[in-house]
């Protein structure tokens, strides 16, 4: 079976091409308290087996502390980078930049930062906070700024922002230079693709059909995908499985729209007002809504024959994504499926 690339560097032309894929790990509202530790380990096992340069651990006010959570990643794993998604209402940015420099003091690994601006709304109105959607953008340039100044070790760090203020602030323990953090954050609305510009950080999308998908435009040439994967060399045997795991849901459909009444989020209702794609060639259009309108996840699928996916990620490639966000493995097993995709989608791009 595949392997999917782990920021492996190929050649195209005279660039070299790195393709960087993140697993997600599962969230403890769907696993019983008592088998969350182990779905935690498995998960983030089968990630670093099938090739994942790293994990996506979310944060959100239903769920258990993503810190804690990658502290389990780390144990469970050599190699494998959680991605923490980092909440600024939650955490100072000294609080933050101070457990990657201890997780990186304590076990020599790597963290990736997914910077987040919003969430759902009703939880930041919860905790008092209801700063508007574009100004959270701003907000958060400032702490992640405050953050990965600490983290740089180029000295120490004086903000007087808006929203935070430092004065010769230091960290210690000293991040080694090699493990400092590569940022990604949500660009798919303009406040989002802005910031990433400003940090020099990664912008995610929840992405259109790749023929209607457009790259990020002038300052942020690569981008990332967040899109699940659902593939087998049969079209039919892959739409069998979505719709066994994902099959239609009426309570799921009534709880997407009422999420839909109280979201602020650009990428959210960008989605949701999109149809499913008519069929093309006599297999049915790859790219799939039905969990995410059925409300069982948050981005798109690509579901199809191995050939017909791989030519999908080949476009979004094409057009500059080096980095892919998938959705919860349901298997090890799936994983694999996804690696032979990957691997096709490598050659084609690279023309082998």
């Amino acid at each position: 079976m595949g392997r999917i690339p782990m920021g492996e560097s190929a050649r195209k032309g005279d660039a070299a091409l790195i393709i960087k894929v993140f697993s997600t790990c599962p969230q403890s509202k769907d696993v019983e308290a008592s088998r969350y530790l182990s779905a935690v380990a498995d998960v983030a096992v089968w990630s670093e087996a099938a090739g994942c340069a790293g994990i996506l651990v979310y944060t959100d006010n239903g769920i258990v502390d993503p810190w804690l959570v990658s502290q389990v990643i780390i144990q469970s794993t050599e190699r494998l980078g959680p991605l923490v998604a980092i909440q600024p209402v939650y955490l100072h940015p000294y609080a933050a930049a101070k457990m990657v420099a201890s997780l990186a003091f304590m076990h020599g690994r790597r963290i990736y930062l997914n910077m987040l601006a919003g969430g759902f709304k009703n939880d930041l109105v919860a905790l008092g906070d209801q700063t508007p959607h574009d100004e959270r953008y701003a907000r958060t340039i400032e702490y992640t700024q405050i953050m990965m100044g600490l983290l740089s070790g180029a000295g120490p760090v004086t903000l007087d922002g808006t929203y935070y203020q430092v004065n010769n602030l230091r960290m210690t323990p000293a991040m080694p230079p090699d493990l400092v953090p590569e940022v990604l954050i949500s660009g798919s609305s303009p406040a989002g693709l802005a910031a990433a510009r400003t940090l020099g950080a990664t912008p995610v999308k929840y992405p259109q059909p790749p023929g209607e998908e457009s790259p990020p435009g002038e300052g942020a040439e690569e981008f990332g995908v967040r899109v699940g994967i659902i593939a087998r060399e049969d079209p039919g045997d892959a739409w069998r499985v979505a719709y066994q795991r994902f099959p239609e849901d009426r309570k799921g459909q009534i709880t997407h729209k009422l999420a839909m009444s109280v979201s602020d989020s650009h990428w959210h209702h960008q989605l949701s007002k999109r149809d499913q794609a008519g069929d093309e060639g006599g297999e049915p259009n790859p790219y799939w809504l039905g969990p995410f309108q059925n409300y069982k996840t948050f981005c798109p699928y690509l579901v199809g024959s191995y050939e017909r996916v791989a030519r999908e990620l080949a476009h979004y490639v094409e057009l500059g994504s080096t980095t892919f966000i998938l959705d919860i493995p349901a298997s090890r097993e799936e994983l694999e499926h996804i690696g032979v995709v990957f691997e096709r989608a490598r050659h084609a791009v690279l023309g082998a």
